[in-house]
């Protein structure tokens, strides 16, 4: 699985990674961006992007072992670890990270919808889907809303429609979403006769 970093991502690495084992790298931003990065994902990140935290030279690409030998005990054994400034960057009991966003703030996606945060500590609902069951109530399961313009910006309640799974997948095969509002919801109606003769065969 890729993994995605954001420019935050790695502004926050350059500005904490000096004196920092990449584990802790990896912890801080965790906690600050609700992620799950491991140290390994870390140190690539790093490595890509020219930086070193002065710790650790290991790196996945470079296979080169800083690990100690069998037998040897560090000089820290048993020492709390903390890097420099990590304090800065750490959270107090009941602080909020430098990042957040309240209840009610908006996004836009990776994939361009438009997002709603709608619950605490990372819940978002894209908010085309909250103007249509604002709208006609809860969409039952299997269905989904698309644009009629194919624009995920116009959240215009005429330009949303509820299709069926199997109609979507009639839509994209035969090409019936356009740029042109009408002419996909012509093809909504011809996909909805298509899903139907479909299931009729089926009872035969």
């Amino acid at each position: 699985m890729k993994r995605k970093y954001t420019d935050e991502h790695i502004q926050f690495l350059k500005d904490n990674i000096k004196g920092c084992e990449y584990k802790v790298l990896a912890n801080m931003i965790n906690l600050n961006f609700g992620t799950q990065f491991s140290a390994d994902n870390i140190s690539r990140l790093a490595y890509r992007n020219g930086l070193k935290n002065g710790r650790n030279t290991h790196f996945a690409e470079s296979n080169i072992a800083t690990q100690f030998k069998k037998g040897h005990t560090p000089h820290n054994k048993g020492k709390h670890f903390s890097c420099p400034e990590s304090e800065r960057t750490q959270f107090k009991k009941g602080n909020k990270p430098w990042n957040y966003k309240p209840v009610g703030s908006e996004r836009v996606s990776a994939e361009g919808y438009l997002e709603v945060k709608i619950e605490d500590p990372r819940k978002w609902k894209m908010k085309h889907l909250i103007i249509w069951e604002q709208q006609h109530g809860p969409i039952p399961k299997g269905y989904v809303v698309i644009f009629a313009d194919r624009n995920k910006q116009n959240l215009s309640i005429e330009n949303l429609i509820m299709v069926s799974r199997k109609e979507l997948l009639i839509l994209n095969h035969r090409k019936l979403i356009t740029n042109n509002s009408e002419i996909t919801k012509t093809g909504v109606n011809i996909a909805k006769i298509a899903a139907k003769i479909g299931d009729r065969k089926k009872e035969l």
